[in-house]
């Protein structure tokens, strides 16, 4: 898949209608348009490959769901430098006077989820064009591929701001949002149509050149975390009428018995951070990744993990934990609400003092916790040299090539569990027992019990904030909302988020406001904002 995410055909950036038909019916010979490149297996595969590229890149500018939701969580502050704007103070609070100025945060966003959209409905509406002969097998795979990727992009959309316009084919159109519900049936039926059109390939038998690329039990896995957001959110008994809780369970249960996944031994060796004894990527417990390279430069090569440097400590590195921009400190809650037994806690978690570190730069940072991401933190060798830049990238910052672990078994697990699968209990110990070793001790199985298991396992992956606002945005709300101190620059200052902000915004961010202005008001701002 390394290989697999290089090629730089992108569907998106055809000619589009750069050429008129003369007399001669002659073609353009040195550049592609929409009409002369759609033709054969290797264009097919090469827009794919456009379409993986898309999803690739949509975190590449603005503020990365990975970044963005741990803040918006209960896990993590804005962070970032003392002398910074006030950007992720405005998401960290949901309050627009936090930063007045920040009204367009996540437009860089914006445009690169419509790009990946509008290079998947290109592809999709020529599929019928190409001439497939002897390899007519590969038609629906790559169907089921590209709707996958157009239903993740959905979904990220659909949750950050609530009411998004709805494209199912390339347009220019200038369209109102849809009704969430709307979206919601194109992403089930998109993954629907993966689901059933995958090969069911266990892990073991997957090729090594394919990690990466969609799978069936991607797909299921997926539609179960749709089912269970769509449902908790809007308080719904199914998923648009696609599928039920029934289904959505036995899609899970498919990927725990026929899959071929299973957890890592050791929590920490998930992580690069635990060095020689890292499992590396595509690993038995990697259901999906989004995946990076460290070949990214300022040339047009967007390959690499853009957004993982603001998880570092402040322009301070001590090995093997590299510098960034100190953005999303770590909430000390987080940290106090591991069991002492819990080998996840320091795992997931730098824990300056108790390491150790010599942090010096806390003048230089906001919301100083003494605790970072170690999940995805930036790694430097013992001399303080970016591995990054020591495998070939331009610098620390665009250079990072962790994947992002989109999908754990683990979560799969749970998700089952939580769904009221038989097995639930095992599941719910399974991933437990991993987590305390010989400390293991049973504890019934709950909603409650999954929901805080669910808090432990995934913290700082991106997902808690979803897990909270699925439970109703008045829990994520009051659960959010506090009151405490923080360093600035090496000095308190109180910190307070508000619940009422959150239950006011109902855990939506801002629509870029120049995307309102271009559409002349055809676009409306989310309430709050």
């Amino acid at each position: 898949m390394k290989n697999f995410i290089l090629y730089t055909l992108l569907a998106s950036t055809l000619t589009l209608g750069s050429c008129t038909k003369g007399f001669l019916d002659t073609e353009p010979i040195t550049e592609l348009t929409d009409e002369n490149f759609y033709r054969t297996t290797d264009d097919a595969y090469k827009a794919l490959v456009g379409c993986y590229d898309g999803l690739q890149i949509v975190w590449a500018g603005g503020v990365s769901l990975p970044v963005a939701t741990e803040i918006l969580s209960d896990n993590c502050f804005g962070g970032t430098g003392n002398s910074d704007g006030f950007g992720y103070q405005m998401l960290d609070e949901f309050d627009r006077l936090r930063s007045p100025a920040d009204q367009n945060l996540f437009v860089d966003n914006w445009i690169a989820y419509y790009k990946a959209i509008y290079r998947c409905n290109m592809l999709l509406g020529k599929l019928d064009g190409i001439e497939w002969g002897n390899k007519a097998d590969l038609r629906p795979v790559y169907e089921a591929e590209t709707r996958f990727i157009r239903a993740y992009l959905y979904f990220d959309m659909i949750r950050l701001w609530g009411h998004v316009p709805l494209l199912t084919e390339p347009s220019n159109e200038n369209i109102p949002q849809a009704d969430p519900n709307e979206v919601y049936t194109v992403i089930a039926n998109d993954l629907k149509f993966a689901i059933e059109n995958l090969p069911a390939t266990s892990y073991a038998s997957q090729p090594t050149a394919t990690y990466g690329r969609v799978t069936k039990w991607a797909a299921e896995s997926l539609m179960g975390r749709v089912f269970l957001y769509y449902t908790g959110y809007y308080k719904q008994t199914d998923l648009v009428g696609v599928v039920d809780r029934s289904a959505a369970l036995n899609y899970l249960e498919d990927v725990i018995n026929n899959g071929g996944f299973s957890l890592v031994e050791n929590f920490a060796h998930l992580w690069p951070a635990s060095l020689e004894s890292y499992v590396g990527e595509d690993n038995k417990e990697t259901v999906f990744a989004i995946k990076y390279t460290f070949t990214s430069d300022y040339d047009g090569n967007t390959d690499g993990n853009h957004w993982m440097v603001m998880f570092g400590m402040r322009e301070q590195w001590s090995f093997p934990y590299g510098n960034g921009w100190g953005g999303a400190t770590v909430n000390p809650k987080l940290w106090n609400a591991y069991n002492r037994n819990d080998s996840r806690r320091t795992a997931s978690i730098i824990a300056i003092a108790e390491e150790g570190i010599n942090f010096t730069n806390q003048s230089k940072q906001r919301e100083y916790t003494g605790y970072y991401n170690k999940k995805y933190s930036p790694l430097v060798d013992e001399n303080g040299n970016s591995i990054a830049v020591n495998k070939g990238g331009v610098n620390f910052q665009i250079g990072q090539f962790q994947d992002y672990v989109s999908i754990r078994y683990a979560d799969v697990l749970l998700m089952a569990a939580e769904l009221g699968s038989p097995n639930a209990q095992t599941y719910f110990d399974a991933v437990r027992r991993r987590a305390f070793g010989t400390n293991f001790s049973a504890q019934p199985v709950s909603q409650s019990a999954i929901m805080n298991e669910r808090k432990l396992e995934f913290a700082l992956e991106g997902i808690r904030y979803w897990d909270l606002l699925r439970q109703g945005v008045d829990v994520a709300a009051s659960t959010i909302a506090e009151s405490t101190t923080v360093l600035n620059g090496g000095q308190e200052v109180r910190k307070t988020i508000s619940a009422g902000k959150i239950n006011e915004t109902n855990g939506l961010q801002q629509i870029p406001n120049n995307q309102i202005t271009l559409s002349n008001g055809v676009l409306v701002q989310n309430a709050g904002w």
